[in-house]
């Protein structure tokens, strides 16, 4: 079994309020291999000043991990298949709805991937195979009830 991490820190500055409800959201998410991402709630959720829109929030990370999980199996599928990706480019989106329980989730997460070949393209249908084999294969798609389509550009 592999296991997988990540360590969130956030830290109230001294003197600061908190019971106000109007403290930062910034935060850091730390990674193996020391990468530091800098986070925070989405302003769309909680308000400038108190989120920071620079930073990644963690719907924006979900779509990310979606898509690019969905990517990393596409390119392995295509090298197997001995075509040569230049490069791929997602302008993925997520939606937020509410559940049968009222509470928000992540409904939809729309793959818009666009892959550029060098030398011989697959044909639509082959590549609509590939894109499909690789949300079969993909370990975030595989473990998350949100609806995630794949609409290749």
């Amino acid at each position: 079994m592999t296991t997988f991490g990540a360590t969130v820190l956030w830290a109230r500055p001294e003197g600061a309020a908190f019971i106000d409800n109007k403290y930062s959201r910034a935060h850091v998410w730390q990674f193996d291999g020391g990468a530091e991402v800098p986070a925070s709630s989405s302003p769309h959720i909680v308000r400038v000043p108190f989120s920071a829109p620079e930073n990644v929030d963690p719907e924006e990370a979900f779509v990310a991990s979606i898509s690019s999980c969905h990517m990393l199996f596409f390119l392995a599928g295509a090298a197997k298949a001995g075509f040569v990706i230049d490069e791929y480019r997602d302008a993925a989106q997520g939606e937020l709805a509410k559940n049968d329980r009222g509470k928000l989730y992540v409904s939809r997460v729309t793959l818009k991937p666009h892959v550029t070949y060098a030398g011989t393209s697959p044909d639509r249908e082959t590549e609509m195979h590939m894109h499909h084999e690789a949300h079969e294969q993909c370990f975030i798609a595989n473990s998350v009830l949100t609806h995630i389509e794949v609409e290749p550009v």
